[in-house]
C-alpha cells in the first residue's frame, strides 16, 4: 500500500474511533479514560493529516495555505486518488 493511501486509511480509523468515543462520551461525560482516549485519537488524527497535507496537498478546502492560488483543485480530489 502506498503512502498516500496508508495515510488516508490512518485518517479514516481515527475518525472511526473518535466518532465511537464521541457517543460513549455522551453517555459518560466523566470518564476520565475515555476522555484520555478521545484527546489522544485527535492528536493522533491531526498528525496524520498535517502529514498528508504537507506531503499530497490539502484534503478539505480550509486547508488551502496559498494566498495567491487556490491549490484545493490542482491534484485529484481526495477520492480520486489512488
Amino acid at each position: 500500500m502506498n503512502e498516500r493511501r496508508m495515510l488516508l486509511m490512518k485518517i479514516k480509523e481515527y475518525d472511526f474511533a473518535l466518532k465511537e468515543l464521541n457517543l460513549y462520551l455522551d453517555t459518560h461525560p466523566n470518564c476520565r479514560r475515555g476522555l484520555a482516549m478521545f484527546e489522544k485519537y485527535k492528536a493522533l488524527r491531526q498528525k496524520c493529516i498535517s502529514d498528508y497535507t504537507q506531503r499530497f496537498g490539502p484534503l478539505m478546502p480550509e486547508q488551502n495555505n496559498d494566498t495567491q492560488h487556490w491549490d484545493w483543485i490542482d491534484d485529484p480530489w481526495p477520492w480520486e486518488r489512488r
